[in-house]
């Protein structure tokens, strides 16, 4: 069946705003281009022969925006991406945090976790430095919007780009905490143990009865206007313990948001405020 690629400006600006809607994320006008693209490949798979027949659909079913924003947002991530972001916690953070929580259980929150490199590279640092202090205990939890990176992440297998980047910059860690099946690396229990995954939107407020001394939403506020950066700082802020940490990418900056964030070295931010 062939597709209509041919497009009214109310088509796009209603599928646009959808993705505001869903997600949060704010696309403009010129990434229309790249929406679309996205979208044609579901819109042959339905057998739809425009993308106003893929609006109408995505207005009257609950599932098929489980695929759209699965489709619209974007999910590149790698372990132990940005190097000083862990070598900050290896150095300094996990040192000075379980000298004065000697008996406590850190509670860390990658707020936007993709298929689960980020939690389970936060989960190897930690395992590796309960060696050096046997009484740390820890608890990642991994949020995303998009159910199919969610299922990723819970099954903890991975190949091509990132295991060869693992086994590039930290193949010790690859051997000890991977086990290779096939084509792909699985994650050993010992480490998912650690980690749970669970969809979450980040315009909304985590339901989970503890606060946060860590938290990662790194390489996401790129994605949202300025209202929509302070929203989702604040959602967080309000999970976070006075004093925790909150970690951002490379090409963040909250200088110019209104937060209760306070800065301590670049990529690296203090809550300020207590929760709400």
């Amino acid at each position: 069946m062939d597709l209509d690629l041919a497009v009214d400006t109310g088509t796009q600006n209603a599928l646009l705003a959808q993705v505001h809607r869903h997600t949060g994320i704010f696309m403009a006008d010129r990434k229309w281009t790249l929406l679309q693209g996205r979208l044609r490949r579901r819109l042959q798979e339905l057998a739809l022969k425009s993308y106003r027949e893929y609006l109408a659909l995505l207005e009257d079913s609950k599932d098929e925006v489980g695929y759209f924003i699965d489709l619209v947002t974007t999910n590149e991530t790698s372990f132990f991406r940005t190097q000083r972001i862990w070598d900050y916690l290896w150095q300094d953070f996990l040192p000075t945090w379980q000298a004065a929580h000697p008996a406590a259980t850190l509670q860390v929150w990658s707020a936007a976790a993709s298929t689960g490199e980020e939690a389970y590279t936060a989960a190897m640092l930690f395992e590796e430095f309960r060696l050096q202090q046997p009484g740390f205990r820890y608890r990642i939890l991994g949020t995303d919007i998009a159910r199919r990176v969610l299922e990723a992440g819970r099954a903890g297998k991975y190949h091509g780009r990132n295991i060869d980047g693992l086994r590039k910059i930290r193949p010790a860690l690859l051997d000890k905490y991977f086990r290779q099946e096939g084509d792909h690396f699985s994650v050993i229990p010992a480490l998912r143990a650690g980690v749970t995954f669970r969809e979450h939107h980040l315009y909304k407020r985590l339901a989970d009865p503890v606060r946060f001394d860590l938290v990662l939403l790194r390489n996401v506020l790129i994605y949202f206007d300025e209202p929509g950066q302070e929203n989702v700082l604040e959602k967080v802020r309000q999970s976070m313990v006075p004093g925790g940490v909150l970690l951002v990418g490379e090409s963040e900056s909250l200088g110019r948001i209104r937060s209760g964030f306070v800065y301590r070295q670049p990529l690296i931010y203090c809550n300020d405020k207590t929760p709400a």
